[in-house]
């Protein structure tokens, strides 16, 4: 029993209700965070990812290393930590190292940390850009780090990879398969350049892929299925 030797200025009955609530609210203050005070772990699960560009002879190396949070519960989550970029090509060392701390600084501030990929992915290159295997077109190499940063958030998990849906996949086939019986016809005038796409097909300006066709007078692309007929 416990003696009240103050003045009681209000009550509230606990029910099992408000207790449950109360539970799931300490809960989740406990649920651990990214943030700058989040010290290194001993050991970090990492990712590299090779880059290989017309505009140099030797690759270069992205290797991003993620932290567990929250490991063994149901809040377990992986979020980037830091970032590293290798080659031996020395010409782009000094920017390529204060890119790698500053990119490596917004993973560990936390939060949203998606809109760096936008970033990353509007510098544009003023002697031009190039297309990467597959028909992908990259206005500069800071772009397609950007790329590469964009495609371990997905595999992350911490930004939603859309893709196609099952009419889209379905309508890409079948423009596809009426492009090439067209070009069948031909002296492998249709044969593919990049082992993915028509070597005469069109940019997409939705997906920057060299991958859009004309078929029945409409520019259609084979990657994204961005048409505009439809």
């Amino acid at each position: 029993m416990k003696k009240i030797d103050q003045k009681i200025v209000g009550y509230d009955v606990v029910t099992p209700e408000k207790k449950a609530a109360q539970a799931q609210k300490d809960a989740q203050a406990k649920i651990e965070q990214m943030h700058e005070s989040v010290e290194r772990a001993e050991m970090l699960i990492g990712s590299t990812y090779k880059i290989k560009t017309p505009m140099s002879e030797h690759a270069m190396y992205v290797t991003i290393n993620d932290m567990i949070l929250n490991e063994g519960t149901e809040h377990e989550v992986r979020r980037p930590f830091e970032i590293f970029i290798n080659s031996k090509n020395m010409e782009h060392y000094q920017w390529v190292v204060a890119l790698t701390l500053l990119i490596s600084a917004v993973f560990r501030k936390g939060g949203d940390i998606t809109f760096i990929v936008d970033e990353l992915s509007a510098v544009f290159d003023p002697q031009g850009g190039y297309f990467k295997r597959g028909g992908k077109f990259m206005p500069s190499l800071v772009a397609e780090i950007g790329d590469v940063v964009e495609k371990h958030l997905k595999m992350i998990g911490m930004i939603k990879d859309d893709g196609l849906d099952e009419h889209q996949q379905k309508l890409i086939a079948e423009k596809r398969a009426q492009y090439e019986a067209a070009a069948a016809p031909k002296v492998n005038d249709s044969a593919s350049t990049n082992g993915e796409f028509p070597a005469d097909a069109h940019l997409c300006k939705k997906c920057n892929t060299k991958a859009a066709i004309i078929m029945d007078g409409c520019l259609t692309c084979l990657n994204c299925g961005d048409s505009k007929c439809s």
